[in-house]
């Protein structure tokens, strides 16, 4: 059985480039971004890494951790952070997971269970270590994302989506398609017109069970 929506995250201990931690003791009070890659010094992963590292400002704004998987060990992680720099002009101060031996890959649902690396091994033979995890600061799975190794990641998506499970679960809505901060949220149907207008205040009834409001601020 893979990791599912509202699942808690193994607590697994992980050796990185920033030094080894529990997951669950690293996450604390904060909410999680964890991000994997198939192979360090891969194009598409080190765009991506520099993506992330530009991001770090927006990242401690909404008290969100970020943290890297890819299944190459410590050194190489040290060596490819100086491309990432170079690419993408920020400083990668996230930890990268070394997971060489497939724990997380595998405790998250990424590779079979008797998946290994082979010598020799290329992108290829991790191809599906390419997955977004948003984690709660209950240490919940609330969202994940899967792309095949051609396509980047978009992360202005993920702040996006960061942004909306973070509205949700402070404000007890939901928020329509292509939503950003500031746009109307929707009142689920289990709360009734009066409380909705007691929480809510004005609010409008586009259809039965479709109703839009403003969030104060």
């Amino acid at each position: 059985m893979g990791l599912r929506i509202n699942d808690t995250i193994p607590d697994l201990s992980v050796e990185t480039d920033l030094g080894t931690f529990s997951l669950h003791e690293w996450i604390g009070d904060s909410w999680a971004i964890l991000f994997s890659h198939p192979k360090d010094f891969t194009p598409v992963c080190t765009t991506e890494f520099g993506a992330v590292a530009r991001l770090a400002d927006e990242w401690e704004k909404r008290g969100t951790k970020v943290i890297g998987v890819s299944v190459d060990g410590v050194e190489e992680h040290k060596k490819w952070k100086a491309d990432i720099e170079s690419y993408g002009g920020a400083k990668p101060g996230f930890p990268i997971i070394a997971d060489e031996g497939l724990a997380v890959s595998k405790a998250f649902d990424m590779l079979p269970a008797e998946a290994y690396m082979p010598d020799g091994r290329t992108p290829n033979d991790s191809a599906t270590v390419r997955s977004v995890f948003i984690i709660g600061p209950d240490k919940q799975l609330k969202l994940s994302m899967t792309y095949p190794m051609s396509v980047g990641r978009n992360f202005a998506e993920v702040l996006r989506a960061l942004d909306a499970l973070q509205t949700t679960t402070t404000n007890g809505v939901a928020t329509p398609a292509d939503w950003t901060v500031g746009q109307d949220v929707i009142i689920p149907p289990s709360v009734s017109n009066e409380e909705a207008k007691a929480k809510f205040g004005e609010f409008d009834a586009v259809l039965p069970y479709l109703r839009k409001t403003r969030l104060p601020g």
